[in-house]
């Protein structure tokens, strides 16, 4: 019996022992994270003082606006430009020059912008933008800034190298100027009135006897419509929504045009996009014959 005493005695100090290490250590824990945590608070209240003495690095970090990505969202913004540019690439024909014609009676700025740029990723040089009233022609700045919103999100940093030339109308008037791609933004006026306007020019040159009405043909119509275009005529036209009809879309410039359908540009997804071009890439063109 006192043997079993002396061993319950044993295991009792042992315990003691135990317990007043565990207290000392658990102390020695939080002390340590109450220490960084009143450092890491020091630190953020400290650091925008520091910074505001340093212009440089303000200027550095608003040319650079990946400078707080994340690693995993560069990565990510990385591979997805890697694979739009390599779908383009993956197609033996891809359109210059895409049409973009909204029938529905309310557009959503924010999946055209994402269509204008998807296009502009995998490697489309000319996408124009149509609706049959006009709205987007009415407001083409918020189109813009859309567009320029969704560059940054869905390229990142690479959206600044995709600078896009905003063409509100015929005239060709700037509202960015860069070298491509090239965002057009078209209304039922643009084609009417461009075939309005060389039919003016051809019947002024007749009436200044420069030339005779036997020298008016198509053909020169044609080169007037070319020259007053600083834009490639469009091979493919992809419309939006339940209207079976191209609603007025630059009538005399999609003779050889290809169109396709989707029931509506809302929501639409970029395997959408890529659906249609790979039905362009696969099509047959005759072009007549």
């Amino acid at each position: 019996m006192a043997l079993l005493y002396g061993l319950l005695w044993r295991l009792l100090l042992l315990l003691v022992h135990i317990n007043r290490a565990l207290v000392v250590w658990l102390r020695f824990r939080l002390w340590g994270w109450k220490r960084r945590l009143w450092e890491r608070a020091m630190a953020g209240l400290l650091l925008p003082v520091a910074l505001a003495g340093f212009p440089d690095h303000q200027k550095t970090t608003n040319q650079n606006p990946d400078a707080n990505t994340s690693p995993g969202t560069a990565k990510r913004l990385a591979f997805r430009r890697s694979r739009w540019l390599s779908d383009g690439r993956s197609l033996e024909k891809l359109p210059v020059h895409i049409g973009l014609i909204v029938t529905e009676e309310e557009p959503s700025y924010t999946d055209i912008a994402n269509l204008v740029v998807w296009c502009m990723a995998v490697g489309i040089s000319y996408v124009s933008v149509y609706d049959n009233h006009g709205t987007f022609r009415k407001n083409n700045s918020r189109l813009l800034e859309e567009i320029v919103r969704q560059q940054q999100d869905l390229l990142g940093g690479d959206g600044s190298k995709c600078n896009v030339e905003f063409l509100s109308n015929g005239t060709d008037k700037h509202h960015v100027v860069s070298c491509r791609p090239t965002v057009k933004v078209l209304s039922p006026e643009d084609g009417k009135q461009s075939i309005v306007q060389a039919a003016r020019q051809l019947c002024r040159s007749v009436e200044n006897k420069e030339k005779g009405s036997k020298d008016i043909s198509v053909s020169m119509l044609d080169v007037l419509l070319r020259e007053s275009k600083n834009v490639p005529d469009p091979e493919l036209v992809v419309k939006f929504g339940p209207v079976d009809s191209t609603l007025g879309f630059l009538p005399w410039h999609i003779r050889l045009t290809e169109f396709m359908s989707l029931p509506s540009h809302r929501n639409v997804s970029y395997e959408d996009l890529l659906g249609i071009l790979q039905r362009f890439d696969s099509c047959q063109q005759r072009l007549g014959q």
